[in-house]
């Protein structure tokens, strides 16, 4: 059954608190929820970022700042702003978490570097786990969702190691929680190409990496990352811009049943399809195409 936009929720000024507002999906999906009419918490980790998004002069669109996800300390301090914020206004608890924020880099796993793979582990993984646990009690409060913003990860991708390999726990985390928290709906946005900053940074990341790595090390990836690299030029070519996947959360927002998956942006689709055959079947079509 079709879900007509009249059916749609109205939003009224529910909070929902979204990670990694600085740029990209983020910031996209921050500004046009707030002009939907949600009371939006846009969590960024420097100043400056927050400074930015006051300038937008969205009087719904509340930075908060720090949230940094490698920090565990700052949560209780976010946790006390959005829930005083909430009272103020009289809201019942969050209406949703989007757990956006995160990064990573192009790289063999022979040549990452091992100290940006752990921060992007814990900002990804436990840091999100740990504003899934403190914001808990508020979405149930609200009858809210929880919203994770993943690739289309549970198929191996060779450089993006960094990236995917949180995108793969991050599934594993979503999909868990929705056997064990029946109230709280658990949504991944599960985006392939899309034109963010970090996504188009492919082109500089194998430079960097190629000529950062001892020249022993570098030299059996040096020919296959050159071409992976072409490759990915056309593919950046395509993407996908970051104002339609603000467009998808927000109908995860606001439909009354949501699905608990969409996908959105270039080959995302043939991610899926991918991902759905036996395991043996896509890893010989990996191997034969990479």
């Amino acid at each position: 059954m079709v879900t007509k936009k009249s059916d749609w929720k109205q939003a009224q000024g529910e909070g929902v608190l979204i990670t990694g507002c600085s740029s990209g999906i983020g910031r996209a999906t921050a500004v046009r929820l707030a002009r939907q009419g949600f009371t939006v918490f846009a969590t960024v980790r420097k100043e400056v970022d927050a400074d930015d998004l006051r300038r937008l002069h969205e009087p719904n669109l509340i930075p908060i700042c720090p949230l940094d996800l490698t920090k565990l300390d700052q949560i209780p301090s976010v946790v006390e702003t959005v829930h005083g914020e909430l009272e103020r206004q009289g809201q019942p608890g969050l209406y949703a978490l989007i757990n956006n924020a995160g990064g990573g880099s192009v790289a063999p796993i022979e040549l990452l570097d091992l100290d940006k793979f752990r921060i992007e582990l814990q900002a990804r993984v436990v840091g999100s786990v740990a504003l899934v646990q403190a914001f808990l009690p508020l979405l149930r409060q609200a009858h809210g969702r929880l919203i994770w913003i993943v690739t289309p990860a549970t198929i191996p991708t060779p450089y993006v190691t960094s990236i995917h390999a949180c995108d793969f726990a991050v599934n594993c985390i979503a999909r868990t929680l929705e056997l064990e928290v029946k109230d709280v709906p658990n949504i991944m946005i599960r985006c392939g190409g899309i034109k963010t900053p970090a996504g188009l940074h492919t082109m500089t990341d194998v430079e960097t990496c190629l000529q950062d790595a001892p020249r022993d090390r570098a030299a059996p990836y040096d020919r296959a990352l050159r071409a992976w690299r072409q490759d990915m030029a056309a593919f950046d070519a395509k993407r996908t811009e970051v104002e339609a996947v603000a467009e998808i959360i927000l109908k995860a927002l606001c439909v009354p049943k949501p699905k608990r998956r969409y996908a959105i942006g270039h080959m995302a689709g043939s991610a899926a399809v991918l991902e759905s055959l036996p395991q043996p079947l896509a890893d010989w079509i990996l191997r034969k195409r990479f």
